[in-house]
């Protein structure tokens, strides 16, 4: 097992990692940028090292101030979380061939999944089927148009490199094709140092259901279910639950088994995530995989009584599949709604600034991530997400009441949050009956009945 670990990320999800290696015994090495001085990471991890501004293009990004890090605080691993260069590969070989362990897969395994397209092309081969679209790269806007054209619009624009809902554009008509080409280009280059992207056919509000992949070294492959996320806005997760109310016995093997194949395909290693899109009519088709943990691991978790993040540090020490993951069943249902420093009343502008006072629920299966606390500043240079919090219950209506209940006690002042936005949502009748796809937000929010709720921290500004 590691000596010492460093963890090359922030926010809750650091905190995340600090304690699984700390009920692992394995000491941590925090990175921080000058904006995070006084974040939880740093306070609880062993140690810590500034390594830049607060840009995250001037420390959590680059690859060279983090490395030397890594060798000040003589560290045998780095767990890169989610976001920044979880997903790049480059930095996976630069950790190689510093004889560091990357807690996440090989290099190679990242190049043929962590490209989207690239990624598409192995899913074919494999018999998993994926929505029509371009066989690669389109180069130039004539040959993007041709695209565009032979597959029938609405099309969708998307990053070869991207995450997030970044590098991703919608296009119904000619007229409309070209600049969301460009502006898909543009921000993938801003946002990936890529600009390359690719074509496929959109599918009008389907299911975004995506399964959990855990693999050791020693070509030992299992799923852990899945996780439905369809609950989304702007193409960006608000609201996961394990088990998705669309999934079927029959359904949920014959996906499962189909990620397993692609995973073997590949020689994947470690956690991962296959994300698929789902019709009505129970047709799925391969979108992409995560090759890294997922902000949303916390529900399978909960559902699978697992720990992935310590399964993924003992996977990338050499140890084979733990027993309770290699034969893990779902035993309760979990929802995981993402609190976000945001001001849905203000089309869900940024609200940084300071906490002045902060009380997270709690009680019987409720679950909180987070890197808040009263007086802690939340910075505008960084994702808006300040926690999670999961609900688990025995049945799906009970988890829902119980995070209806959980989002009432949720007091947060100073900024602004989206406790009131999911807890709108929580009380919707469509939501209630699982009758949702990816154009519920949408909907909701432009129904005449739609009404934020006040949460406690509200109420109290």
């Amino acid at each position: 097992m590691f000596e010492k670990v460093l963890i090359a990320n922030r926010g809750e999800i650091a905190l995340r990692v600090i304690r699984a290696c700390r009920e692992l015994g394995i000491r941590t090495l925090a990175i921080y940028s000058e904006a995070d001085v006084d974040s939880l990471h740093v306070q609880l991890a062993d140690e810590a090292i500034c390594i830049g501004a607060p840009p995250s293009s001037e420390s959590y990004l680059k690859i060279d101030r983090i490395m030397s890090a890594a060798e000040v605080g003589d560290v045998d691993a780095i767990h890169p979380g989610y976001g920044f260069l979880a997903e790049n590969a480059h930095f996976a070989e630069v950790c190689e061939s510093c004889n560091i362990n990357f807690i996440g897969p090989p290099a190679s395994v990242m190049r043929k999944m962590g490209d989207k397209n690239l990624a598409r092309q192995y899913a074919r081969k494999s018999g998993v089927p994926v929505t029509p679209g371009s066989d690669g790269i389109v180069p130039d806007e004539n040959e993007a148009l041709k695209v565009a054209r032979k597959i029938g619009y609405p099309v969708m624009i998307k990053a070869v490199a991207g995450g997030g809902g970044r590098g991703m554009r919608v296009a119904h008509n000619d007229a409309s094709f070209i600049p969301a080409f460009y502006a898909a280009r543009m921000e993938a280059e801003n946002a990936f140092g890529n600009p390359d992207v690719y074509i496929e056919k959109l599918i009008v509000n389907p299911h975004h259901i995506e399964f959990q992949i855990v693999a050791d070294k020693h070509g030992h492959i299992v799923h852990l279910g899945e996780r439905d996320c369809s609950i989304q806005r702007r193409n960006q997760k608000v609201i996961e639950e394990c088990p998705s109310p669309l999934m079927t016995d029959g359904l949920r093997k014959k996906m499962g088994h189909a990620c397993v194949k692609l995973a073997h395909a590949v020689g994947y290693q470690n956690v991962g995530t296959m994300e698929f899109l789902v019709d009505n009519s129970g047709h799925f088709f391969f979108m992409e995989m995560n090759t890294r943990i997922q902000v949303e691991h916390t529900i399978t978790e909960e559902v699978y009584g697992c720990d992935l993040v310590k399964e993924q540090i003992r996977i990338a020490a050499g140890e084979r599949l733990s027993k309770h993951v290699a034969h893990a069943s779902p035993r309760s249902h979990a929802i995981q709604c993402r609190i976000n420093a945001e001001d849905p009343a203000k089309n869900f502008q940024p609200s940084a600034g300071k906490i002045a006072f902060y009380y997270a629920p709690g009680g019987r299966g409720i679950r909180v991530d987070s890197h808040a606390y009263t007086g802690y500043v939340v910075p505008s240079y960084y994702d808006s997400l300040i926690a999670k919090l999961i609900a688990v219950g025995a049945s799906r209506g009970s988890a829902i009441d119980r995070m209806r209940r959980a989002l009432d006690e949720y007091y947060i002042t100073g900024i602004k949050t989206t406790a009131g936005f999911h807890n709108a949502i929580m009380r919707s009748m469509e939501f209630r009956q699982g009758k949702y796809d990816t154009g519920f937000v949408e909907r909701l929010m432009s129904s005449d009945n739609f009404e934020l709720i006040a949460t406690p921290g509200r109420l109290h500004e």
